[in-house]
């Protein structure tokens, strides 16, 4: 009975935990901590949304198993949304599946379509859950450099000739989590291309398809062919503000539905129906909320980047998704993103999370949410502007005193 189970062992540390732990901490003896590292939206689900809900789970006949693969009015309003967003015709019964939300999803897909000893191919940095998924399903991960989705792209070609064995499949995630980087079709064409030459599944993670501040990002089933061998999955939680909900849903390729759908009837019985009748209002309703949403995000990103550069840490404006992606600030190098992150929290009071729990590419970086109103943005930028002035007045002092010491001797 000794020893760490074989899973767990293949699991390192949740890096994110060591920061919890601390915020947890922190609050507890009565610190205010401004929460930018977990992104879990802070915005109320939609009126018209809670109201379907509870209007739904009054009725008697609601409270039983519902369907591990979506109830079909829910699956129909999908259908038409991709329709109506990407001009994209799916079949509701064999192209699309309802999910707990993308996580979920993705999780018992890598169980449905990988064995012991697959390569996968997953962007570095990109979403834990886009390599530990397949890592908990017994496969291999081969991680690809993914600052940008070009670098992704020129590196893939690359990885697929010297993995052995040959890989079973590749992630995409645009808009991406952590960089916030966008792809635009031509992405899609070239990855479906290379697919199909080495014969591969495309598994494409658009949880961030709907909060973008320029060009509405495309779907991989925009393009000609890509149901041969791509499988999308998204999300209502950040679209709808619905996170707690756990709704979320994968279209494309008939196969990998079909496998995803053969798992998923041995583990669950689907959402609950209120919360599926619900989601159907959501995707069927006025969608002034969505917009409203992006108004939200894109303001609070403008006040991040204007204060945030004002307190000395620069970094690049994000397109798309409720992130910025953001180097460790000159003032701090020498810090890994995990020690930056706890001096940031310890010292003003400002959570983020360190670029290292994303993968070894994320190092030197740390991902920045955007859920927390403009002023509270605005004071987390003060506080940091004091935590960069401290960092520079002691490594000052510092080189002071080393001056000092040489003169000495």
């Amino acid at each position: 009975m000794a020893g760490e189970f074989y899973k767990i062992r293949r699991l390192p540390p949740y890096v994110f935990e060591q920061v919890n732990r601390r915020k947890a901490a922190l609050r507890a003896d009565g610190a205010d901590i401004i929460d930018l590292g977990m992104g879990n939206p802070d915005l109320p689900t939609p009126k018209h949304i809670v109201d379907k809900l509870c209007e739904t789970a009054r009725k008697p006949d609601v409270n039983g198993y519902s369907a591990s693969r979506g109830i079909a009015g829910l699956r129909r309003s999908l259908v038409n949304y991709y329709k109506r967003r990407f001009d994209v015709t799916l079949d509701k019964d064999r192209e699309v599946i309802v999910t707990l939300g993308s996580k979920e999803g993705f999780a018992n897909l890598a169980q449905a379509i990988s064995a012991p000893g697959d390569v996968i191919l997953a962007p570095d940095p990109s979403y834990p859950l886009h390599s530990f998924g397949f890592i908990i399903a017994g496969a291999s991960i081969r991680g690809v450099p993914a600052q940008t989705p070009e670098q992704y792209l020129a590196n893939i070609d690359h990885a697929i000739r010297y993995s052995v064995p040959p890989p079973t499949a590749m992630v995409l995630c645009y808009p991406s989590n952590p960089t916030a980087a966008t792809a635009d079709l031509d992405f899609y064409k070239e990855a479906v291309r290379i697919a199909k030459k080495h014969d591969i599944w495309i598994l494409s993670d658009l949880a961030y398809n709907e909060i973008y501040f320029d060009a509405p990002p495309p779907s991989i089933l925009q393009v000609e062919g890509a149901r041969d061998i791509a499988i999308e999955t998204t999300t209502m939680s950040k679209t709808y503000s619905m996170a707690g909900w756990r709704i979320g849903f994968a279209a494309g390729n008939e196969r990998l539905i079909a496998a995803l759908g053969r798992v998923k009837s041995y583990l669950d019985y689907g959402a609950y129906t209120p919360i599926q009748v619900a989601a159907t209002a959501a995707l069927d309703g006025p969608q002034d909320c969505v917009e409203d949403t992006r108004r939200i995000y894109r303001a609070r990103r403008d006040t991040l980047i204007e204060s945030f550069g004002r307190a000395g840490w620069d970094m690049p404006v994000p397109s798309a998704s409720m992130f910025c992606w953001a180097p460790v600030p000159p003032q701090c190098n020498g810090m890994s993103s995990l020690d930056f992150s706890l001096a940031l929290i310890n010292q003003a009071g400002v959570a983020v999370a360190p670029g290292s729990g994303f993968g070894e590419r994320g190092e030197g970086y740390v991902r920045i949410a955007l859920v927390e109103n403009e002023q509270r943005i605005r004071q987390a930028a003060r506080n940091i502007k004091r935590f960069l002035q401290n960092r520079e007045a002691d490594s000052r002092s510092a080189g002071d005193a080393m001056q000092a010491g040489g003169a000495a001797n």
